[in-house]
């Protein structure tokens, strides 16, 4: 749940694949002008982001990085140095050959360079993965070859050579080779909603962030895979109603179904087993590897040579992870890691993993923060990179012929993160001291990196830096965007005390105009999911600041459960989801209305996912100062949603019935007096629309008022035609009457 939330919220992910992808969508440059500002221009995606620069790729010379042209029609390559473009690695004009293309949506390069993958005719299957057509474009010979000729693909994976393109379909992994025009299957077990190959299933995509099993050794002779067996995961099944977005809204008279393989709380899970395909012999290897059917595999590599197969295992519980080392000739494991945990073990630390030729870094929370820690292939643990009470939030890697690694922390703060390093010696030092959230792509050489920058006060900037923290060139400063926002109100940060005296981080957005002998209504923002935060320095614009222009107050607390204030904090709310959350959340909502320019009777909340799940949750407490709620998508009781993410923090409802009862919204429905806009999409593949309907039968069968809004056809994010700014226009228009 939390990993969509983080795209939600625009918080920039740094991945650490081939290709590095900046998900910022360029906007047109504005002029400044004075004028009150819509609410697209504060809500609508992509309208109020500013400039950005799209698919960064650090290329093999170490001194350029490729990225998208503005009008997306060519792959330009740039200096570390100086940020001046030098030249085209791609264009559609300059294709030659019989095959055109007019667009791309994405790409990968090989690592000779002589190879690059494109995409286009995207169709979305789940909130990451899609289907598309790809190519391979010859950039010796400026030409361009389709994968394969018979229909779309999913996960197309170049080797490192270039010359075979590994990818699924209908639940199978094909190999292409791109020189002989060959297309061949690996697998042919594949059968939907059965047995998936090479892709992974609903729950590992949206809980682990798993979006592709597939890898290729050094040498490109072996191709490893996971293969999933739905079998025995129970299918669930909504009607998928036609939106008035469709061409064709009335083309249906009977709504479609729509049927996958969905593991709530307490259900099975896919059976995963790891397989590795010899390209030279064709023949294909299970692994022998101890995984039970209720294990997880969070993640499957490569060494840093490319030879053995990197394995990570989970028991069902998730407070036990082990690695393996695995000969992908003889199947042969041996077992080089291992870590145990009195709650949840952090997929964000975990998956913090980075193998390179001889140790391998990884992190973890066992400190009670989260650190890094260098082991060798044998399992010996060398050296712990980072200590203090601070959390690493990202790894970017190690300099070889220096002994310096490069990461990401919030050593000036939980709210702040800071691009740092440590060296052979273990000296820590920060590169960048400004407080905000600065990320990092570096070079491949690591001797420079382009640093994104932003705060609650400064919109997002891009700069060029070498290795030693040292500004070479401004890219993007976003000069027209900043002037455009410079009137609409900013965040002010502040502590504020929790239900039981401990101080939470919290942000505060004064109203336009804002006048302190007034009094105004209050609207308390949230999520509050495990792990998460919400109260952070970094440049945001959305509705918290829209509503702020329309004369309201609006106020965030990260309680405990939240990320990145150490695991005792977070571990708070383990086998008992949205009990201690709701107490601070109600203890932030009454500082906030002990201010003398908030209205106290005029208070609501309002939350999206897990934050409409604490909308619920504090609406049906006793406790509760709220006179109105708005709860986007909620869970409404752990039970309806996927096993994953619900029994990594609360177990099974079998092994915690009583936290399950105490953690359901429909336990405390009898106490809500507060009036509630609780909104969903009728087609919501992860949190089903049902649990809304379960919720709103229980509050008609006790009689409560209430209003209710559906989308038909609508997933999870509502990101489809103009739904965004619809929604919060009738929010606003449910705030102004309820307050």
């Amino acid at each position: 749940m939390y990993f969509f939330y983080m795209q939600l919220t625009s918080i920039i992910m740094n991945l650490r694949d081939k290709l590095i992808i900046l998900n910022i969508i360029a906007t047109t440059s504005v002029s400044a002008y004075s004028a009150p500002l819509s609410v697209e221009e504060y809500c609508a995606p992509g309208v109020s982001a500013p400039l950005g620069i799209k698919a960064i790729t650090p290329l093999a010379d170490g001194e350029t990085y490729a990225a998208i042209s503005n009008d997306g029609q060519s792959i330009e390559k740039y200096s570390y140095k100086t940020g001046q473009k030098t030249g085209d690695l791609f264009s559609i004009s300059g294709i030659k050959g019989d095959l055109k293309i007019s667009d791309f949506v994405g790409y990968e390069i090989s690592d000779n360079g002589r190879k690059i993958l494109l995409w286009n005719n995207v169709n979305k299957i789940y909130r990451h993965s899609f289907t598309a057509d790809y190519y391979v474009y010859d950039t010796m010979r400026s030409t361009l070859a389709k994968v394969s000729e018979n229909g779309p693909q999913r996960n197309a994976t170049m080797s490192h050579d270039g010359r075979l393109v590994a990818y699924t379909r209908d639940n199978n992994v094909y190999v292409s080779n791109i020189d002989y025009k060959t297309d061949i299957a690996v697998t042919k077990d594949g059968v939907v909603n059965q047995v998936i190959n090479g892709s992974p299933d609903w729950a590992y995509e949206e809980e682990f962030s798993v979006t592709n099993t597939m890898r290729w050794s050094s040498d490109d002779s072996v191709l490893a895979f996971m293969r999933f067996d739905e079998t025995k995961v129970p299918t669930y099944t909504f009607d998928d109603y036609r939106s008035y977005c469709d061409n064709d809204p009335l083309g249906d008279l009977y709504p479609e179904r729509y049927s996958y393989k969905y593991p709530l709380a307490g259900f099975p899970n896919s059976v995963v087993s790891v397989h590795a395909y010899n390209v030279d012999n064709r023949v294909t290897k299970k692994m022998d590897l101890p995984i039970t059917d209720t294990d997880y595999v969070p993640s499957l590599e490569f060494d840093g040579k490319g030879e053995r197969l990197m394995v990570m295992l989970l028991n069902h519980d998730q407070n036990h992870l082990r690695i393996f080392s695995v000969n992908p000739g003889s199947t042969v494991g041996k077992q080089i890691y291992s870590e145990t945990s009195s709650a949840w073990l952090s997929p964000y630390a975990y998956q913090m993993v980075n193998y390179g030729p001889t140790s391998f870094i990884i992190g973890s929370d066992r400190s009670g923060f989260r650190h890094l820690y260098e082991y060798d292939y044998t399992g010996t643990q060398k050296r712990q990179l980072t200590k203090g009470d601070f959390y690493v939030t990202d790894y970017y890697g190690k300099d070889s012929r220096t002994g310096i690694h490069y990461m990401q922390t919030t050593s000036l703060g939980a709210i702040n993160r800071n691009i740092a390093s440590v060296d052979s010696k273990g000296v820590f030092k920060l590169l960048n001291k400004e407080e905000g959230t600065a990320s990092a792509v570096f070079s491949r050489n690591y001797s420079y990196y382009l640093q994104t920058y932003s705060s609650a006060n400064v919109p997002t900037q891009y700069k060029l830096f070498n290795s030693r923290g040292i500004k070479l060139a401004d890219v993007q400063l976003n000069k027209e965007y900043a002037n455009k926002y410079s009137d609409v109100p900013r965040m002010e940060f502040l502590k504020v005390k929790n239900a039981v005296g401990e101080e939470m981080d919290a942000y505060i957005i004064k109203p336009v105009g804002f006048d302190s002998s007034k009094k105004y209504p209050l609207v308390m923002s949230q999520y509050n999911g495990p792990e998460s935060q919400e109260v952070k320095n970094q440049w945001k614009m959305g509705w918290q600041f829209y509503f702020a222009s329309k004369g309201y107050v609006v106020a965030c607390v990260d309680g405990r459960g939240t990320g990145f204030r150490g695991r005792s904090w977070s571990d708070a709310v383990y086998k008992q989801l949205g009990i201690v959350e709701t107490e601070d959340q109600i203890a932030g909502a009454k500082y906030f209305a002990g201010l003398p320019y908030v209205d106290s009777s005029r208070i609501a909340c309002f939350g999206w996912s897990y934050g409409g799940y604490m909308t619920l949750m504090e609406l049906g407490s006793k406790q509760s100062p709220f006179k109105a709620g708005v709860a986007m998508a909620p869970v409404t009781d752990w039970r309806f949603y996927d096993s994953i993410y619900t029994e990594r923090y609360m177990l099974t409802p079998g092994q915690n019935a009583t936290g399950y009862n105490m953690s359901s919204a429909l336990s405390y429905t009898s106490n809500v007096k507060g009036r509630l806009l609780i909104m969903s999409g009728t087609s919501d593949d992860n949190v089903h629309f049902y649990n809304t309907l379960k919720y709103a039968s229980k509050l008609n069968s006790e009689g409560g008022i209430f209003d209710m809004m559906a989308y038909a056809g609508f997933e999870h994010s509502l990101g489809m035609c103009n739904a965004r700014v619809q929604l919060y226009r009738k929010v606003l228009d449910f705030l102004n009457k309820t307050l």
